[in-house]
């Protein structure tokens, strides 16, 4: 996607480094780092300079490549793997690019595991790319349909889906980008979605790229529902089981109970590496990240003197509990938007996206 008529990935190799976009310093800031080391990506991971399952996943690919360029033995392979295995614990996309990483270097001798690393790292974001622009042209179908009888095109979304969280065109936003650029006049209601206000990062890519979007807060969500103002949730997934439970950013249970509730399609847009296949139980099997309690009670924003700051938004003494994630039962989920087509949230209509997976 474009910034200021650049092209941008979210993550690229830049030489014997990585550049990536740091996405704690938008929105008010566009800012691009290199990352040398492993360590240095992990990091990143973390603290969620990239976050967004699909991006997190090609990321650490890129990782595994940076760490074995520094050891490329078997106990500098096995560490890499380790530290970065670990980064964060919900997205599935980061076990799967580092199995993968792992299964294709682990044969090689030493001295031949750094290129054919830079090389796997590479095919698995260029099939991100690939993955995206597909779910993009099964979503845009989506919105075609509704267009014939709308003026517009009202869809709301949760987080941040959009090519920030991928390494490009992103999921959940690329049907919407499709169908702008197609010329369906299609309109976003973007939730702020708290504590992290990834929404904010939503609103930002929109903007660039010129869709009609209004931001409300995490709680409007209903109200508009109810008064016939959101024909289609789209969200992402950070994990979702085989049997079409939908494991997203918090808050996206409650916009699926209200849009069930309301007769509103409910749609979740999801390349075939976030389907966890070894999920049975996703309320107790899927681990949901806690993060800081901090996040909850401070926020983030410019001040008068459009300087960045950080300011308490609670008394001294409030705790505060953070979950980063929940789980959508399938019952609730409309569809689920794949590279393969749209397909139901459920075991059976998923079993096709097994092989093609198996087979990648």
């Amino acid at each position: 996607m474009k910034v200021a008529d650049v092209s941008y990935r979210s993550v690229w190799r830049d030489g014997d480094s990585i550049g990536i976009v740091d996405q704690t310093r938008l929105p008010h800031e566009f800012v691009t780092r290199r990352l040398s080391t492993g360590e240095a990506v992990a990091h990143a991971i973390t603290a969620m300079q990239v976050r967004g399952a699909p991006l997190i996943g090609a990321v650490a690919a890129y990782g595994l490549a940076l760490a074995l360029s520094k050891d490329s033995s078997d106990s500098g392979l096995a560490a890499a793997f380790e530290l970065l295995i670990h980064a964060r614990p919900t997205a599935v996309n980061l076990r799967w690019s580092l199995t993968r990483m792992l299964e294709h270097v682990q044969p090689l001798s030493p001295e031949m595991r750094i290129d054919a690393a830079w090389g796997e790292a590479e095919r698995i974001a260029d099939e991100d790319i690939e993955l995206n622009q597909s779910i993009g042209r099964h979503g845009l179908e989506l919105i075609r349909d509704l267009a014939g009888d709308k003026s517009t095109v009202n869809v709301l979304t949760h987080c941040n889906a959009g090519w920030l969280a991928t390494v490009d065109y992103g999921t959940a936003l690329a049907p919407i980008y499709f169908a702008h650029d197609e010329g369906i006049p299609v309109h976003v209601w973007v939730d702020e979605t708290r504590p992290r206000n990834q929404g904010l990062l939503t609103a930002w890519e929109l903007a660039s790229h010129g869709v009609p979007h209004t931001l409300v807060t995490d709680n409007a969500g209903g109200h508009l529902m109810q008064h016939g103002k959101v024909d289609l949730v789209i969200v992402g997934a950070d994990r979702v089981s085989a049997g079409g439970d939908v494991c997203n950013k918090i808050g996206t249970y409650l916009k699926a109970l209200a849009a069930k509730a309301n007769a509103v399609p409910f749609y979740a847009a999801v390349p075939s590496p976030t389907i966890d296949w070894t999920i049975s139980d996703p309320l107790t099997e899927i681990p949901i990240e806690e993060r800081s309690a901090n996040e909850v009670l401070f926020v983030r924003g410019l001040n008068e003197d459009n300087r960045a700051t950080r300011v308490a938004i609670a008394t001294e003494g409030v705790t505060a509990e953070n979950p980063a994630f929940d789980v959508t039962p399938a019952e609730l989920v409309t569809g689920i938007i794949t590279e393969a087509g749209v397909v139901a949230a459920t075991r059976e209509g998923l079993a096709p996206l097994s092989e093609s997976a198996s087979g990648r």
